[in-house]
Parts: structure tokens; C-alpha cells; sequence
């Protein structure tokens, strides 16, 4: 590694990658006849699952719709329990809140910062039977939990699971038959979702997608993204009627997404794996970076076993003084990101009242959790710039 003395830009924690060939996209969907609603959302839908490997794909407006119309589907209302992790974005649990549901939380594991099963299994059996109805578990980071696992567990206790993928597109187990499970294929969690958000690996400024391998699950999705509205004949209360009759058949939303994002998205689509191999790269320069005996005060969530591919949305490290590295990376335009301020945490969630639960070891690592730049047009000499910077901060 060659250590540059500076660098004069900013350099974020994530990156959209726009190219002219994504500009070309766009630019051919703003001529053609839809502007939403178009073939576009079923174009990228395919393509999106056959890429996940899920037998449909719904592409809404956003992660948050997407969790939300997850919720719906499943009929979550008022006395549904759901249990998540406190380290994830709030969307996470707010799409249980938005039906009426509680969120209950269960702690992490401290070496892959994602949902300890054995603290959700230990949350279900402190409970009557039938108590809880629901888990969603997060792959934090990009790290593809074993919904395996979560699948025999949801099963024992009668739950389903929405699988909260936003950052692992991409990303896969491998299951006890060998097999590559990649995360949000529907294998295991009854639904999963994924966002296109500017610093997602498929970037289409805004923009949602649920997967799911459940055919009613599929078409009651489908509905709820249109305001509740169907015009499929054979699902009309009364058929008979002129070519224009719909009938909004529930209380749906308008979370549609528009072709020009979806044909944005189908573009930058066409390179995820491009994008996933520079990622794995990142990962691992930062973790031969940190592995030196200089770097002991650097604790690294980095490269997994070979059972798994990390989709990389986040690098995260862990210092002791958290905010100390914040501050100092910031005078050298280095713009680290800390993910997340535990939800149960959040004034909302604190007057809801979580003070018996003991989610000790998430606050452990807010405490010391910081995100480094993670994006595949980071250069080896930025990168090698932010690693000088956290290793000259912990040396003091």
C-alpha cells in the first residue's frame, strides 16, 4: 500500500456510479410512450428476480413501501407482535408501527451485527405459544444471515419472516445442503425487500423491490401498490360492467414507481456483479489494512467464511473512541457514517418503553461501531488515504 500524503476531495461513506450508459437508459425511457406504469416496472421486475432467483418481484417507490406493503400482505394490525434488531435503519420496525403492531427487539451478535437467533428464540419461548407472529430479520451490512435457521425456528413458533435485504443484494449462504442461498430469493423468508436508494449497490435515485416465491402474496402486493384498485376480470365482484371498471377492493397505497427509474435501474442491474466483485476488493484491502499488529485497536466486521458471500454495503470497524474518529476524519473530508443509532433508542421507541429488554450488546457497539467508505468507484489511493487517517487516529 501506498500511503498519499492527501487527498482534496470529499470522499462519503457511499457512492452512487452513474454512467452514460445509465444516462442512455433514462434518456430513451423519457421518449417513449409510459412514464409510469409502463413496461419498464415489469422489465425490471423480471430481471430483478431472475437475478435474486425468486419466482416474483413487485418494485415499488421505496425500501420503506416495500416494508410496509410487506406488512399489509401479512396482516399486521393491532396486537401482531414482530420482533427485529435495534441495529438496523427505524423503516425496519416502523412498517409493523404503520399497521398497528408492537415491535419487540432481541439482541445482535457482536461479531456479524445482525439478529441473534438464539436471543429471538429465547424472546419466543419467554411467551406464551402464539404470543408472537412475526420475525424480520436484517442482513446489516451486506452479512446474509442464515434464514435457514430462522425458517426452522419461524416454523417451531407458527411466524413468518419478512427479510430485510436492502443491503445485500447480491449477497448468499450457503445452506446444510451445500446449496447458495441467495438473500431475498424466497427460499426461506416469506417475503424480502430491497432498496435502490443513491448509496444501494442498484441505484435508481428512489425506488423499492419485494421478492417472494408466494403466488397470493404476489397478487395481494400487486393490488396494494395501486391504491387497493384491481381491473383483473376474473377478480371482480361485478364483472359485467364497461373495458374502464376497476374496483378498489381494500385501503391500498400509491407506491407505484416510474419507469424512468425502473429503466435506471435495469441498467445499473446489468453490472451488480461488477459492482459486488470491487466491493469484495474494498473489503479486502481494509481487512489486510487492519490486521497488522499497529491496527489492534481497530476491530474489523470484514471478509466472512467461505460459506457466505458478504454483499458489502457497509465496512464497519469498531474504535474506542467512536466519536473522536468521526470528528478527526472529517477535517480530512473523509465522510464516515455510523450505522445505526439503535431504534430502540429513538424518542418514539423510548416513550413506547423498552427499558426491561436487554439489548446490551447492540448499545456496546453503537458505542464504538463507525462505517467506512464502501462504493465501487473508490480508489485504491482514497481508500489508502482513509486507512492512513484511522490508523494514525488509534495510534494517538
Amino acid at each position: 500500500m501506498t500511503t498519499p500524503t492527501t487527498v482534496t476531495h470529499a470522499i462519503p461513506y457511499g457512492r452512487q456510479n452513474i454512467t452514460e450508459a445509465d444516462i442512455a437508459a433514462v434518456t430513451e425511457a423519457l421518449k417513449a410512450d409510459y412514464l409510469t406504469t409502463g413496461p419498464r416496472v415489469d422489465e425490471f421486475e423480471e430481471k430483478f428476480a431472475a437475478y435474486i432467483g425468486s419466482r416474483y418481484a413487485v418494485a415499488v417507490a421505496n425500501g420503506t413501501a416495500a416494508l410496509h406493503l410487506c406488512a399489509l400482505a401479512l396482516d399486521v394490525q393491532e396486537g401482531t407482535r414482530v420482533i427485529t434488531t435495534p441495529i438496523t435503519f427505524a423503516a425496519s420496525a416502523n412498517c409493523v408501527r404503520y399497521c398497528g403492531g408492537e415491535v419487540w427487539f432481541a439482541d445482535i451478535d457482536s461479531e456479524t451485527l445482525t439478529l441473534d437467533i438464539d436471543k429471538v428464540r429465547a424472546l419466543i419461548e419467554s411467551r406464551p405459544r402464539g404470543f408472537f407472529h412475526g420475525i424480520v430479520p436484517v442482513d446489516f451490512a451486506g452479512y446474509p444471515i442464515d434464514l435457514e435457521a430462522y425458517r426452522a425456528l419461524a416454523d417451531e413458533h407458527d411466524l413468518w419472516i419478512i427479510e430485510d435485504a436492502c443491503h445485500a443484494p447480491g449477497g448468499w449462504f450457503t445452506d446444510s445442503q451445500g446449496s447458495e442461498q441467495w438473500c431475498g430469493n424466497g427460499n426461506y423468508a416469506d417475503l424480502a425487500i430491497f432498496s435502490f436508494h443513491p448509496v444501494k449497490h442498484i441505484a435508481s435515485g428512489e425506488g423499492g423491490m419485494i421478492t417472494t416465491n408466494d403466488e397470493a402474496l404476489y397478487e395481494r402486493l400487486r393490488v396494494l401498490r395501486t391504491h387497493g384498485i384491481t381491473r383483473d376480470r376474473g377478480n371482480l365482484r361485478y364483472p359485467d360492467q364497461g373495458g374502464w371498471y376497476m374496483e378498489m377492493q381494500e385501503l391500498g397505497y400509491n407506491y407505484r414507481i416510474p419507469d424512468i427509474l425502473c429503466a435506471l435501474g435495469i441498467s445499473q442491474l446489468s453490472r451488480a456483479e461488477k459492482g459486488m466483485a470491487r466491493r469484495q476488493e474494498i473489503a479486502q484491502r481494509y481487512d489486510e489494512a487492519f490486521a497488522g499488529a499497529d491496527a489492534g485497536a481497530v476491530k474489523h466486521h470484514g471478509v466472512p467464511p467461505s460459506d457466505r458471500r458478504h454483499a458489502f454495503h457497509l465496512y464497519v470497524i469498531e474504535v474506542a473512541d467512536r466519536r473522536g474518529l468521526y470528528d478527526y476524519l472529517r477535517e480530512y473530508g473523509i465522510y464516515a457514517q455510523v450505522h445505526y443509532v439503535p431504534v430502540h433508542t429513538m424518542p418514539y421507541y423510548q416513550d413506547i418503553g423498552y427499558e426491561e429488554a436487554d439489548l446490551s450488546k447492540s448499545e456496546a457497539y453503537y458505542a464504538r461501531g463507525i462505517s467506512l467508505p464502501m462504493y465501487p468507484t473508490l480508489t485504491d489511493e482514497e481508500q489508502d488515504f482513509v486507512i492512513d487517517k484511522v490508523k494514525a487516529f488509534v495510534r494517538g
